[in-house]
């Protein structure tokens, strides 16, 4: 049985820990990741969220990813999750316990995948009704459906395409 879906109050923590990983993650990785961003819930000020700190590690390709992954293993990315029906999202990679961990996704830099994740995340930071909105969502779904964590996470889809719509429709590309 999986870890049950848990929700914890915004941690002020959370930005300095990301900034110390990013930090890591440019100096192993040398010139093979070109920029990594903070995403996600721990990413919004205030927002409750799940105890891991996602991050985006932006890189050229495909070739580029495979590449990080023994040197990300180094410093502790050992949990490996390929993702190979994406032309644009490689791996996810996990590091640390579940309070407080990382997720890094290699993510091909500057693609419709990244820039989405920064504009929800953006739009989120902007609007503040708007995360307690999704905090509330994140909040119900993981009452409901307490371990399954996947369902857990197909639950946000809609509220999230929801907002990215809104988002785009505010600063269009």
């Amino acid at each position: 049985m999986s870890r049950p879906v848990i929700i914890v109050d915004y941690d002020p923590r959370w930005p300095l820990l990301f900034e110390e990983e990013k930090k890591l993650i440019l100096e192993i990785t040398q010139h093979k990741v070109l920029a990594v961003e903070h995403i996600g819930s721990t990413a919004v000020r205030g927002l409750a969220a799940k105890p891991i700190i996602d991050m985006m590690a932006g890189v050229h390709g495909s070739s580029d990813a495979d590449e990080c992954l023994p040197l990300l293993a180094r410093v502790g990315y050992n949990h490996v999750i390929p993702e190979p029906d994406n032309q644009e999202w490689f791996y996810c990679l996990g590091k640390g316990p579940h309070s407080v961990g990382y997720h890094l996704h290699l993510i091909r830099y500057r693609s419709n995948h990244w820039n989405k994740h920064l504009l929800f995340r953006d739009h989120l930071r902007k609007h503040p009704d708007i995360a307690k909105q999704y905090e509330e969502v994140k909040k119900r779904m993981a009452e409901k459906l307490g371990s399954e964590r996947e369902a857990y996470t197909e639950s946000k889809t809609s509220f999230i395409e929801s907002v990215v719509a809104q988002a785009s429709e505010r600063h269009p590309q």
